[in-house]
C-alpha cells in the first residue's frame, strides 16, 4: 500500500507590525521531494486553503531548481476544515516559516487531526517553526500533547539571531518548555532532529531532510 502523508502549511503572510512572512520554501520542498521519490501520496493543506504565501527570504541565494519546482504544489492547497477522514493518512508533516506562528497554534481542526493521528500511532512530524502547530494540541486526557515528550524546534537563540523575535506572538522554544516538553537544542543552524516514539521534530531549515528521513524510516517499518 502506498503511504499517504498530509503536509500542512501556513497561509499567514504577515508577522506583527505588518512584516511580510509565509512558508519557508525549503522546509516544504525538501520534504516533499524526499516523500515523492518513494511514491508517497501527498496531500497539501492549509488553514485558509488556496495559495500559500512564500517567505521571500527563503528564495534568496542558490535555491535548487527541484525545490523551486515544488512551489506548484502550493498554488491550490486544500482547506484543513475540509479534511473529513484522518484514517487516510499515515503521517502528518508540518513545515515551518514564521507564518506558522500566527495561524497554526489556535487552529482547532489541526489540533484534532494531530491528536487523532498521534493517538492512532501515526507519525507526527514538524520542523523549525512547524512545531507551532503542536502547542495547542491536547491529548484525549486533556494534557498538552508535548508534555513529557523530548522535542526540538526553532530555538530562542536562533530567533534572536534573525532579529525577528520582536515580531513573534511568542518564542517557540519557551512555549514548548512551558507546556512541559523536554526541549533539546543544538548550536544555531545545526542539523538536529529529535525522535520521541512517533513524534519527530527538527530544529531549523537545515534539519528538514533529516526529519523527512526519520518519517520515511518510521513508515518503512
Amino acid at each position: 500500500m502506498t503511504k499517504h502523508i498530509l503536509m500542512v502549511v501556513t497561509t499567514a503572510d504577515e508577522m506583527n507590525e505588518g512584516h511580510k512572512t509565509g512558508l519557508w520554501l525549503s522546509e516544504f520542498g525538501e520534504a516533499y521531494v524526499e516523500f515523492a521519490k518513494l511514491g508517497y501520496e501527498i496531500t497539501v493543506a492549509s488553514p485558509k486553503g488556496g495559495k500559500t504565501p512564500i517567505d521571500d527570504q527563503s528564495l534568496q541565494g542558490e535555491v535548487p531548481q527541484e525545490i523551486l519546482d515544488t512551489e506548484k504544489y502550493l498554488q491550490d492547497t486544500m482547506k484543513i476544515e475540509d479534511i473529513q477522514d484522518t484514517t487516510l493518512f499515515d503521517a502528518i508533516f508540518l513545515p515551518g516559516g514564521h507564518g506558522t506562528m500566527f495561524d497554526l497554534p489556535e487552529n482547532k481542526k489541526l489540533q484534532e487531526i494531530i491528536r487523532d493521528l498521534y493517538e492512532a500511532n501515526k507519525t507526527v512530524a514538524a520542523v523549525c517553526h512547524g512545531p507551532a502547530g503542536l502547542v495547542g494540541v491536547k491529548s484525549s486526557d486533556g494534557t498538552p500533547l508535548v508534555s513529557g515528550k523530548t522535542v526540538t524546534a526553532f530555538t530562542d537563540a536562533e530567533e534572536r539571531e534573525t532579529t525577528l523575535d520582536r515580531f513573534m506572538p511568542f518564542l517557540l522554544e519557551t512555549r514548548l518548555r512551558e507546556l512541559g516538553a523536554n526541549v533539546v537544542v543544538e548550536n544555531n543552524w545545526s542539523d538536529h532532529v529529535q525522535v520521541d516514539d512517533h513524534l519527530i521534530t527538527g530544529q531549523n531549515p537545515q534539519s528538514t531532510i533529516s526529519a523527512a528521513n526519520e518519517v520515511i524510516k518510521q513508515l518503512s517499518k
